[in-house]
């Protein structure tokens, strides 16, 4: 009985003890040929990955127009682009346009979502039409949007607006009301997309919570709000952050809408770096910029996680 507990207890030793790494072993056991099918595209990944990171970190410390030799400048183009006076109002207005899609802009795919859900009936058909502002081009779609952003009374939302005694509004040429004419827009755009996941994630409710709520009496509206919204919880905040870094680097509606205009009011960081590097010919300032923006968002990144973690495992 003794040697019997002795060579149990000895057991689990002798398994968690590993065997010495033999490489012909490991060859001969298809080791080497997933190593060398592995290789190539490691290398392709790494150069087009991680090749235009380090390129732009080297080019952030020189000046250069791409045509001339390069110059080393050290931090110049970030003592440069920190004092440049348009920069604060470029994050301001890019915070701004951060805020209003987060306030407008971020509830409606929930909301859109959860009605599609609980309309069961044609849901392909709404799915289909809710995703279709998607598939539409973003050249096209704002062209179209600047047509309907006609400031005269004449315009398609003033005239729209006007059946029931509003307007007209000038949108896109005044300063107040361009920026949330934009973030109008891009929830149009966006809101069917986002929609789309948070159906996939209603999806894995289980039923039967559904089904306990409605035997207790529950509305639609306490179902919503005690079953829906804790269930999609983490998905929310996936979502959320990925919105924040998105608005942030936000170039195309300003840029086809309102080049900045007016006045500066849509001026974002995307298009300010745009504007360092294809208007003033300056790509140190404009990778300065970028590589500033990066560190930025991976900060609020590191900071939105640790803010939300406790409240993702409640």
């Amino acid at each position: 009985m003794t040697k019997t507990l002795e060579a149990a207890a000895a057991a689990p030793a002798r398994r968690r003890r590993r065997k010495p790494f033999d490489p012909v072993r490991w060859a001969r056991g298809g080791g080497l040929h997933a190593v060398l099918f592995a290789v190539p595209v490691v290398l392709v990944y790494v150069y087009f990955s991680w090749g235009p990171v380090i390129q732009g970190l080297v080019l952030s410390f020189q000046k250069t127009n791409l045509v001339q030799p390069a110059e080393w400048v050290g931090w110049s183009n970030f003592t440069y682009v920190l004092a440049d006076p348009g920069l604060v109002q470029a994050s301001l207005n890019t915070a701004y346009f951060a805020l209003l899609a987060l306030v407008f802009g971020f509830p409606i795919p929930i909301v859109l979502a959860v009605l599609i859900n609980e309309l069961r009936k044609y849901d392909t058909l709404y799915n289909a039409l809710a995703y279709l502002p998607a598939i539409v081009p973003p050249v096209a779609a704002i062209l179209l949007w600047r047509f309907f952003y006609d400031p005269d009374a004449t315009g398609m939302f003033n005239t729209a607006l006007g059946w029931i005694g509003l307007g007209p509004f000038p949108w896109l040429n005044a300063e107040n009301s361009a920026m949330p004419s934009i973030v109008l827009y891009a929830t149009w755009a966006g809101a069917g997309s986002t929609a789309i996941i948070y159906i996939a994630a209603l999806a894995t409710v289980r039923t039967e919570l559904y089904e306990a709520a409605e035997i207790d009496g529950a509305g639609i509206w306490r179902r919503i709000w005690h079953i829906t919204l804790p269930q999609l919880r983490n998905v929310i905040f996936v979502m959320m952050l990925l919105q924040l870094i998105g608005t942030f680097q936000i170039f195309t509606e300003p840029f086809l809408f309102t080049g900045g205009g007016p006045n500066n009011a849509t001026q974002t960081i995307l298009l300010k770096i745009y504007n360092y590097a294809f208007v003033n010919g300056d790509f140190g300032a404009a990778t300065a910029l970028s590589v500033l923006l990066a560190l930025f968002l991976g900060l609020l990144s590191v900071v939105y996680y640790f803010v939300t973690k406790r409240w993702s495992t409640t």
